[in-house]
Parts: structure tokens; sequence; C-alpha cells
């Protein structure tokens, strides 16, 4: 049978038909050579070009100041306007990323909870440590140890994404930043951004290759510690991009339902960190049962998201049946409302009155000041751009004044001028990218690795 005879006779040998349809099959093996790595192989993909800005978050300025540059830097990435971009030259996928340096700590502590602790008792020892160290001869270059010892994961964070520039709103961020420089050998420039009216003893002098600060006053106290006219620039104190505007004076107070007819007196008593402001509210208590006596005043009270203090001062104003009073709570549009008024009654955190002085409104700043805030003050005061007063009744006695003489804040408008510099973030911007490209031409200074950094000045410009 067919099938039979098919089953029993052997298949014929298909070997040479393979080895000439396949030869590649049968060749003789060659010993494994190592491989190239493709072109496209993700290892060999560069990083996207990131700018970083760092802050900590110890209150709230250095974070604004951190939120406003990252603004900037993102408004210079998508325009096209020449009169902002001044000749420099964006990425147009640029990364920008806003951190928050403490996140990256070996241990992580909460930044706001250690800045709480020196509003009390503790704020002389606060006042002492920050008006004394390393502000005098003995001077703080730099170095690594804050990486090595407490921050090895921002290190890693760096050598990962090998930033263009790294700009910095506090001395934590600014040293950490020195120390991954330093640790892998990258070249990134960094800017360093004080948020007050004068320098702490600790920004890594040496190793900063620009400072930003914000007034001849702040360029003086760093020419002594030997940092170099080059690497200092007064741009102001970095603030949103909403203070760069004009607004209605008048639309803003209808939207807000207050007189147009009345000095309207803004108080800043909402806060991120409602410790600090616990002395601020106490006096604004104080003053509730007077402010009857103001007619020719509006006062509105702003408790931000303190919903407790916001019914509190309701309540308080209800019962002392006052018609010149307003509370709200927080504000969008703050400073449109900044514009709208008169007068503010504020702390002084660098913040908080570079925002004044770019919403031109005059201030008083109420409360005892230390530290930085101490600073502020006599900058501010001293070329008579705000009031300073510690007690309820200075307050009242302040007020009463600009009551009977109401062209006084006039004066503190126009002198605020000489330090008032809205475009301050942009400004810090443009630089950072001017100092990326010194960068890629090797023009930057190179500093060696170094633990730590101790050395001489001269003189200091100012005895703190």
């Amino acid at each position: 049978m067919e099938n039979d005879a098919h089953t029993t006779q052997p298949p014929e040998p298909q070997t040479a038909l393979a080895e000439t349809e396949f030869p590649e099959l049968f060749a003789t093996p060659v010993p494994a050579q190592p491989c190239e790595r493709p072109a496209d192989d993700i290892s060999e993909v560069p990083p996207r070009p990131t700018v970083i800005v760092m802050h900590a978050s110890v209150g709230s300025g250095h974070r604004s100041a951190a939120n406003a540059t990252a603004e900037a830097l993102r408004i210079l990435r998508d325009t096209d306007d020449p009169d902002l971009l001044q000749g420099i030259e964006v990425p147009e996928d640029l990364d920008i990323e806003v951190l928050d340096i403490l996140e990256f700590g070996r241990h992580v502590f909460d930044g706001d909870h250690a800045a709480s602790l020196f509003t009390g008792a503790t704020r002389p020892l606060y006042d002492l440590t920050w008006r004394y160290t390393l502000t005098g001869r003995l001077l703080w270059g730099g170095g690594t140890i804050w990486s090595h010892v407490n921050f090895p994961k921002f290190t890693e964070h760096v050598r990962e994404k090998q930033p263009l520039a790294i700009i910095c709103t506090h001395i934590t961020a600014a040293n950490v930043a020195v120390g991954a420089r330093m640790i892998t050998g990258q070249r990134y420039p960094i800017l360093s951004i004080p948020t007050d009216y004068e320098t702490e003893g600790l920004w890594p002098h040496r190793t900063t290759d620009l400072f930003c600060v914000a007034t001849e006053s702040m360029a003086e106290t760093l020419r002594p510690r030997k940092v170099p006219d080059d690497n200092i620039l007064i741009t102001g104190i970095p603030t949103r991009d909403d203070f760069r505007k004009t607004y209605d004076k008048a639309e803003t107070r209808r939207k807000l339902d207050l007189p147009e007819d009345k000095m309207v007196v803004l108080a800043l008593a909402g806060a991120y960190l409602p410790r600090p402001y616990v002395h601020f509210r106490d006096t604004l208590d104080k003053l509730l049962p007077y402010l009857h006596t103001y007619p020719s005043m509006h006062f509105v009270f702003i408790a931000g998201s303190d919903k407790h203090y916001a019914e509190h001062m309701r309540q308080q104003c209800a019962e002392l049946g006052l018609s010149n009073t307003t509370v709200l709570g927080y504000v969008n549009e703050m400073a449109a409302l900044m514009a709208a008024s008169d007068l503010v009654i504020c702390k002084s955190g660098g913040l908080t009155v570079t925002e004044c002085l770019c919403a031109q409104v005059p201030m008083i700043l109420l409360g005892r000041a230390y530290g930085q805030e101490k600073a502020n003050v006599q900058m501010l005061t001293a070329v008579s751009a705000a009031m300073h007063v510690t007690t309820a009744r200075e307050l009242l006695e302040s007020l009463r004044h600009i009551a009977k003489h109401p062209q006084s804040t006039q004066a503190m408008l126009i002198n605020g001028g000489i330090i008032r510099r809205p475009n301050a973030a942009l400004d810090v911007a443009r630089a950072a990218f001017r100092l990326i490209e010194k960068s890629r031409a090797g023009e930057l200074a190179e500093h060696r690795k170094r633990f730590l950094w101790l050395y001489w000045g001269k003189k200091p410009a100012h005895i703190r």
C-alpha cells in the first residue's frame, strides 16, 4: 500500500540542502567579542537640562523666594520676548526643580518646628548666634562637611541630574550644593540668595559663584569677607511675578467691599507658622477697643488659613461694634490687595517687607525683632521706608500721627523706592543663565575639594 510503503522508506538526507540555504547556521563559531553599546542606549542619553532651585522649609520666606525664582525661570523659558530675555539663551526643554534640602537629610527633621523653637524664650540666644557666628574676621568659606554628614542623598541626586546651575535661598541648601559639586567633580555654578537685608555668617562665601543681594549695604558686608565684586549682584529679593504688575486700586476695593473714601490699613496677621505671631496678634487684640477713634481709617485683618483666629477677630469686632473693620481669611490676590491699601501693619520678615516694597505700600513694623528681622528693621528705618513699634501704645500713637498727617505715608513710599526692586526674580534668573554660559566656557573659578574651609577676612564693614 502507498501509505505502508511511505512509512517504511527512510527519509532522504537534508543536510546538503540546509547548508546551501542557511550557511550561517553551520559556520564555524567565532570567539565572542565585547559588544558595543548601541548609540541609543538609555545610559548614553544626556540628562535633560535642569536648573535646581533649593530652599529649606524653615519658615515660609525661603520657600517663597525659591518659588518666585522658579517662576521667573519658567517665564524666560517660555517667552520669546527680547526685552525679557536680554540676550540670554534658554533651553526649550529646560526642567526646573524646586527642592527642600531638608527632605534629603540622612535624618529628616521638621524645619518649621525647629524655626518655632526660636520664637519664645530662646529668641535672644538665636539673636546672639545670628549676629556673631562667623561675621567678624574668622569666616566660613564652604566645604563638603554638611554633604558627608547629613546629605549624601542630595549628592547622588546631583550626580544623576548633572544640573546646569543650582540657586539657593538658604544657607543649608547653599552649603550642600557646594559639597555636592566638590564630591561629584561637576562644574555647575551656585547662586546664593539671602532672603533678608543682611547676610548670615554661614553662607559659603569663597565657593559661591554669585551672591544676589538686596542692597548695596549687603554688598559692603560681603566685600570684607573677600567676596570679589564680580561675584556680587544687587538684584533685590525675589518675589512672585504678581508683584511686578499694576492693579486698579478702586476695582480691588469694590471687589472686596472696602471703602474707597477712607485710608485702608492692612494688618497681616495670617501666618504659615502661628507661634511667631503670638505677640503680634496679642498687640492687635489690644488695639481693637480703640479703632472707633479712627473714623478716617478702615482696618483689614488678614487671618490667612487660620480659621480659629479669623473667627476670634470677627467675634471681637462684633462685640465692640466696630464698623470700620473687615476680617479676611486666605487671600489669593495678595499683591492686588496690598496695592489697594494705604498702610500695612506687619512683622519684619524679609519676604513680607519686600512684597510691601514691591506693592508700593508704606509699613509699620510691629514687634521686637531678633536676628535677621532686626537687620530688616534697621535697614528699612535707616532709609525711612518704614516705622517700627514694639507695643500697642506705640502702635496707637503712630496710627494717630498718620491719621492726622496722611502725607507722612507718602514720604515712606518715596524713600522705599531706594531699595524697591520688583524685577528681582527675573534678574536672578537671567544671572543664572549668564553664569551657565560662563561655566560652559570654562570661565568660572575652580575650587579644590575641602572638608571644611575657614579663612581670615578683613575688618567687617558693619558691626551687628
